[in-house]
């Protein structure tokens, strides 16, 4: 769930934060090695299960690290602490997905995705409880959540719940930001609108269910199906309002 943006004025302490955001993903690092490697032991998984998902927890890691001049305070902060466990969790659906045995794990990446969906309430909770709620702590917040949607929309054609074309639902983020790199309208920032929060959910909620042994194919296509046109509706409501912007202010180029 996205973070509220407030309005700060000062700017933080860059090696306090640093440091804090730092020890924050050591400990998200650790924990998705950790489990990853219980679960490597206990579903007799690939050797090379753990190492992948600490190499996608170590690439989340360095981009997040990396975006840091966007954050706001002196410290991490709790609710980025809980979008971190996230993302450790979310490391180990996506190793799921290069998994030979794949069809196997489709219960345990249900019930993962499951609970990251859970947690997604908790970080926006606490940010604006703590009143640490920021533009970096909605990005990051929504980042994990797409990978997550980009996870499961290839668990779902590699379980055989549908075919490739289900994996658009979890590239069309991805491509949404590429398009911005070619046509900056695309670049400017959104309102806040629930729909985008609630579209979200049901994304992770849906293919979630469709991955679970006891349903039936039709009733997984069903979901994978309503979802997808779900996802796509709002992303065209979204490009809609960017390009009536856009006509609005002449068509010219917007930096």
């Amino acid at each position: 769930m996205s973070h509220s943006i407030p309005t700060i004025h000062r700017r933080p302490d860059q090696s306090r934060l640093r440091a804090s955001a730092v020890s924050v993903h050591l400990a998200g690092f650790a924990l998705a090695l950790s489990l990853a490697w219980a679960a490597r032991e206990a579903f007799e998984l690939s050797s090379g299960f753990p190492f992948c998902a600490a190499a996608v927890f170590g690439v989340v890691a360095l981009v997040t690290l990396g975006g840091l001049g966007g954050h706001p305070f002196d410290r991490f902060g709790l609710a980025n602490g809980v979008t971190t466990l996230r993302a450790s969790l979310v490391s180990l659906v996506v190793a799921a997905t290069v998994e030979p045995a794949v069809r196997h794990l489709a219960l345990g990446a249900a019930i993962t995705s499951l609970l990251v969906a859970a947690l997604d309430g908790a970080d926006g909770w606490m940010a604006r409880r703590s009143g640490m709620a920021s533009d970096f702590g909605a990005r990051y917040d929504m980042e994990v959540d797409a990978l997550l949607v980009l996870a499961l929309s290839v668990l779902a054609w590699r379980t055989g719940k549908a075919g490739p074309w289900i994996v658009s639902a979890g590239v069309m983020r991805y491509g949404f930001v590429a398009a911005g790199w070619m046509w900056s309208w695309l670049r400017h920032p959104l309102p806040p609108r629930r729909r985008r929060q609630a579209v979200c959910v049901i994304q992770v909620l849906s293919m979630s269910a469709a991955l679970l042994p006891g349903l039936t194919p039709l009733t997984a296509l069903t979901l994978l199906t309503a979802a997808l046109l779900l996802l796509s509706y709002s992303f065209s409501v979204d490009i809609a309002w960017l390009w009536r912007r856009h006509l609005a202010l002449g068509g010219v180029a917007i930096a």
